[in-house]
């Protein structure tokens, strides 16, 4: 897969100066600062410095009061509450963490994750229906329910009332629940729109401790859910979002939950978690109990008090976990075929693929995978229930919201974000649902979109990376959408002692560049550069730098994006 770099637009010199000299800091950094919208001394300093003191008021979310006064209500009327939340890892993190904590105070309450087979996503008519037949009056919905106006308005007529808690984007329709916690409601003053599920649902425990006189501290420990759902759910971390991940990484990395505890063993390491360990090691292990089995052993395990009832629950997900990868691996390799045997849908620019036998539980992951492959919008359909679903991902710049949209007449339903999605149609519309998603794309793409780009945030000379260079770069944490791992680009570096090939296709390699001193580097799946490094042949390379951990000891890697050497224009 071809890349192409570019270099973000440098900030105006004086707004450069002017802050370099405020906070007395390279000017590499303060570009940094000002790229992220941050031009002032205050800014830099609520930037650095996350605080507890940061997160906003919830009541000033709309809804909250009426939330609180319902829940109050049932506590004192000795209702049953049912927790409900999706079967992804926001999901369940969310029930894990308001049911947790609203057991602590009241005993009568219960969860519930619906079916990923049985049900599909968000609120079920199956759910409702338990509901009312088990005696529970109000469910708190997680997760999901800002678009299941017709499921709401069954609960209501059965007198099971709804709490919604929900970040996606609302309809024209809201539905008519008891109250609708949703930022991103147009009428919602909440400061901050882009809070994950489980961050809303944290919110949600934050009024009722504040309403109730509940010490703020005994409510902070829940912050490592909502970090694994920040990461897990590709939401902005910025603002409140920001401030949370930064504290529930701290607990994470001192003093896990069991539950969490058992998942970090699971994956081989206990310490020096970030946000991208926490999405490539955490995440797919929560989230295999409900694509493989049934989302409910996640939430057991997150809610685990014992060693034992947390091995129990970690010992399942791990088998379950294996068996995702087990599918993963045969449905991506099937669907690679399928698309390489056919020169129409190589010359397509979107992916559409289906076969009514794959795993349903999967599809997401392959989606993702053909996408790293093809890079352009890609839709994974099987079979499910009678219905096809599907799971769609897109790529940097184009919405595929916006494009589901334009195929809507066709779909049963679908919902998700500009970079992922997931559908449901009749079987008898796949290959029309196929010719005219193409359609939309087709129209509405630009080519620059189909070519994967490493954005470069700023050129950088090696001797620039010092000690105090990289402390300050590490307050830049924690990373991800809309505040990445900055990009350099460094030109005219050498290898310096000797460049191997290791694990798959990886390069381990020493660069120097003149008046610098060494560095380490990883180049992962490159290994068709290796070649090329031959002592002594200048190339440039764009790198993120982070701290490499072995053995207690610890130092400055550069871990390489993209390789340019002088024969090549475009790189991997």
């Amino acid at each position: 897969m071809q890349k192409r770099w570019s270099i973000k637009g440098k900030p105006g010199d004086e707004d450069v100066k002017k802050l370099s000299t405020e906070l007395n800091i390279d000017d590499i950094l303060s570009s940094l600062l000002l790229h992220r919208g941050i031009t002032t001394l205050d800014e830099a300093k609520y930037f650095f410095r996350p605080d507890i003191n940061h997160l906003h008021d919830p009541f000033l979310m709309k809804g909250m009061e009426k939330a609180i006064l319902r829940i109050e209500a049932a506590f004192e009327a000795g209702e049953k509450i049912m927790i409900y939340g999706d079967y992804d890892v926001d999901g369940t993190t969310s029930v894990a963490l308001v049911y947790s904590f609203f057991k602590r105070y009241y005993p009568d309450l219960d969860y519930y994750i619906p079916d990923r087979y049985k049900e599909g996503y968000g609120i079920s008519t199956q759910g409702i229906d338990f509901a009312k037949e088990h005696g529970f009056t109000l469910i708190i919905a997680l997760d999901c329910g800002i678009k299941s106006v017709d499921k709401i308005e069954y609960a209501n007529t059965l007198g099971v009332d709804f709490i919604i808690c929900d970040h996606h984007m609302p309809g024209d329709e809201v539905p008519d629940a008891v109250a609708v916690l949703d930022p991103k409601q147009k009428d919602c003053e909440y400061p901050y729109k882009e809070l994950s599920g489980c961050g809303i649902g944290f919110k949600l425990i934050q009024a009722y401790a504040q309403k109730n006189d509940i010490p703020f501290e005994s409510i902070l420990s829940y912050l490592e859910l909502v970090a694994i759902s920040i990461a897990c759910d590709i939401v902005h971390i910025t603002g409140e979002n920001r401030v949370m991940a930064y504290f529930g990484l701290l607990k994470i990395n001192s003093d896990p939950c069991i539950g969490v505890k058992t998942l970090m063993l699971a994956a081989g390491r206990t310490e020096h978690y970030s946000i991208s360990d926490i999405v490539f090691s955490i995440g797919p292990r929560i989230n295999a109990a409900g694509r493989i089995d049934d989302a409910k052993h996640a939430v057991q395990l997150l809610i685990a008090c014992t060693e034992e009832a947390a091995n129990e629950k970690g010992s399942i997900i791990n088998l379950k976990n294996i068996e995702r990868k087990e599918h993963d691996l045969n449905i991506t390799d099937a669907a690679l075929d399928m698309i390489d045997r056919d020169p129409a849908m190589i010359a397509r620019k979107s992916t559409v693929v289906f076969n009514a036998d794959w795993h349903k539980g999967v599809i997401g992951i392959v989606a993702s995978r053909l996408t790293e492959k093809y890079y352009r919008p890609t839709i994974v359909l099987t079979r499910s229930n009678g219905h096809v679903a599907g799971s769609a991902r897109s790529v940097y710049g184009f919405d595929l919201y916006e494009a589901l949209c334009g195929c809507s007449d066709l779909l049963t339903q679908f919902g998700g974000h500009k970079y992922a999605a997931g559908l449901t149609m009749p079987p008898e519309n796949v290959e029309a649902f196929s010719a005219r998603f193409e359609e939309v794309v087709n129209a509405t793409i630009t080519d620059e979109m189909l070519v994967q780009e490493i954005r470069i945030d700023a050129e950088l000379k090696l001797k620039q990376i010092d000690a105090k260079f990289f402390r300050i770069l590490n307050q830049f944490a924690p990373f991800g959408p809309e505040n990445m791992s900055p990009v350099f680009i460094t030109k005219n570096v050498y290898v310096s002692g000797s460049a191997s090939l290791v694990g798959a296709n990886h390069i381990k390699m020493t660069v120097i560049q003149e008046g610098s001193a060494s560095f380490d580097c990883i180049a992962f799946n490159m290994g068709e550069h290796l070649a090329k490094m031959a002592k002594g042949i200048p190339f440039d390379i764009c790198y993120t730098i982070e701290e490499n951990v072995w053995r207690e000891k610890r130092s400055i890697q550069l871990n390489i994006k993209g390789i340019k050497t002088y024969d090549a224009m475009i790189v991997e």
